[in-house]
């Protein structure tokens, strides 16, 4: 699922939550499935698309109505008269699947460009605006802001070839298998179209896809590619789904044809998901070098093509060196941006100034006093000057004032941050929990408040539970074992941790005692 946009954006994009749903522009980059889960739900005017993307999403999901739409094309600017500001969006091809496009925002916000599922080839790069794009070392002439990035191959550091090259190993490889009667395509994905076009042109035959199994990829290549469907089945290539248990189906469809006596068909497999996560075998590492250059067959007798609809890890960084952002987040997956090293170097908290764009951004004002009450208690990793001052001013006054941006450095007790804004990108956390083996878990230590409680319960007194007194359990502490770090012994790795995380200090529930203190002074008013 795509991240939420910041707080201080009037729009989203590829989200449709109740949360997105309060945003007053709303924007869909392509349609695939994972950018509009949720559309039918919390879909609201307007929705800005492609016309493609727009008829795809209308046959995936019937009940919407079209008015909610406008249309945007490739290349195409549009002036948003939004109530607090006019801003413009302008549409730019993603190099992704038929109708998907980035789109790039310019206002008082800054300039963002959120890429959507892309590739960006150099070709795809050129057709932004030439203010955007530097020349290695050089920067730009106008720096983007904020650049929401497709990071789904981020962590895949060989170079893939180009889609041109994978069309052309999948041609090749029809070529080398002569005998084989049927050839099953693995293109049921959208996006996989130019290779369906390419082996019709090239062999002069259509493309059978069953109408009653696949229901959705033939209305979706009936809108894009009408001329090179059969509903022959006896035609020689044939559409076969990629997802679910491929392996299992592929090596059904060659025991079939053994036992048959028939001539085994050809199973190509056009995707980067076998080489980014299931080619990993040893023998497939010895071959790395090559892996690219012709189609693989796997132990299952699939032959597998790389084909990829997204960026590696070496042309995001490619790209981003161009482009130069200020900042950088992985709209998918959850962190993966911290991984690239353009980011590393150039996207870190600790460079923002007060007046920075950003905190306008995150609806956040960092000068803006705030009211902590029990500041000591909940700012262990925060930076010293706000030790001293929340410690010094505890014996004159219950409440501390601390500005946002003190805040923005300070550590949060125990309640792990929510995922929202930029997700774990923005707090620098990966996709798993974090593992705590390494870290001092201290001790931490509560005087038995719930003791005294109920040993005044017991006695009935009417008096303030504080004001009460307690046999021997009133002395006893409890104690138990804490990694959340609110204790005084709490280790530097903790401190380290939550320093890293930038999470804001949330208000501190109060103690039970003053609860039962509060409810009994309310009984007291009210029986005078």
């Amino acid at each position: 699922m795509p991240i939420e946009m910041p707080k201080g954006l009037p729009f989203s994009v590829d989200t449709w939550t109740p949360c997105s749903n309060r945003k007053r522009h709303r924007f869909l980059t392509h349609a695939h499935k994972d950018h509009s889960q949720g559309i039918s739900t919390h879909a609201s005017f307007p929705i800005y698309a492609t016309r493609i993307t727009k008829t795809l999403t209308l046959n995936y999901y019937p009940q919407l109505n079209e008015s909610l739409f406008v249309e945007i094309e490739i290349g195409q600017s549009i002036a948003i008269d939004d109530p607090v500001e006019t801003f413009t969006v302008t549409a730019f091809d993603a190099n992704h699947c038929p109708g998907a496009v980035m789109f790039l925002f310019e206002g008082t916000f800054g300039n963002i460009l959120h890429t959507g599922d892309c590739r960006l080839t150099p070709e795809c790069l050129q057709r932004l605006p030439e203010k955007y794009l530097g020349k290695i070392p050089r920067e730009p002439k106008c720096r983007l802001d904020y650049v929401f990035l497709d990071c789904t191959f981020g962590s895949f550091s060989s170079k893939m070839p180009s889609k041109h090259v994978g069309i052309r190993q999948v041609i090749d490889c029809i070529w080398k298998h002569p005998d084989a009667c049927v050839v099953y395509l693995t293109c049921d994905l959208l996006g996989q179209e130019e290779i369906l076009v390419n082996v019709c042109q090239t062999f002069g035959s259509k493309i059978f896809v069953d109408k009653e199994n696949y229901p959705e990829c033939f209305q979706s290549l009936s809108l894009i590619v009408p001329d090179i469907l059969s509903q022959d089945p006896s035609s020689r290539f044939h559409i076969f789904d990629g997802f679910p248990r491929l392996p299992e189906r592929a090596e059904a469809k060659l025991a079939e044809a053994r036992a048959n006596f028939q001539p085994e068909p050809l199973i190509i497999r056009p995707s980067a998901q076998w080489y980014v996560f299931e080619g990993v075998s040893s023998e497939a590492e010895k071959r790395k070098n090559g892996q690219f250059k012709e189609a693989t067959k796997d132990q299952f007798g699939i032959w597998h093509v790389c084909y990829s609809i997204h960026s590696s890890r070496d042309e995001l960084e490619w790209a981003l060196k161009l482009l130069a952002p200020r900042w950088v987040v992985s709209t998918t997956p959850e962190c993966r941006a911290m991984e690239l090293s353009y980011v590393k170097s150039h996207c870190s908290y600790s460079n923002l100034a007060s007046d920075d764009p950003l905190w306008k951004l995150l609806d956040i004002d960092v000068e803006a006093p705030f009211i902590n009450e029990d500041v000591q208690d909940v700012s262990i990793s925060s930076s010293p000057s706000l030790l001293e001052r929340s410690s010094g001013a505890r014996s004159e006054s219950s409440q501390s004032f601390v500005s946002n941006k003190e805040i923005l450095t300070a550590s949060s007790p125990g309640k792990k941050p929510s995922v929202t804004l930029f997700g774990r990108a923005r707090l620098g956390l990966g996709n798993s929990t974090v593992v705590y083996e390494e870290l001092v878990k201290p001790e931490t230590t509560y005087q038995n408040e719930y003791i005294e409680v109920q040993c005044k319960n017991e006695v009935g007194s009417d008096r303030d539970v504080s004001e009460g007194t307690c046999d021997e359990s009133k002395s006893k502490e409890l104690t138990y074992s804490s990694p959340s770090g609110l204790s005084k012994g709490v280790g530097e790795n903790i401190r380290k941790l939550y320093r890293g995380m930038h999470v804001p200090v949330p208000k501190p529930l109060p103690s039970l005692v003053d609860l039962l203190n509060d409810i009994k002074r309310s009984k007291r008013k009210f029986m005078s």
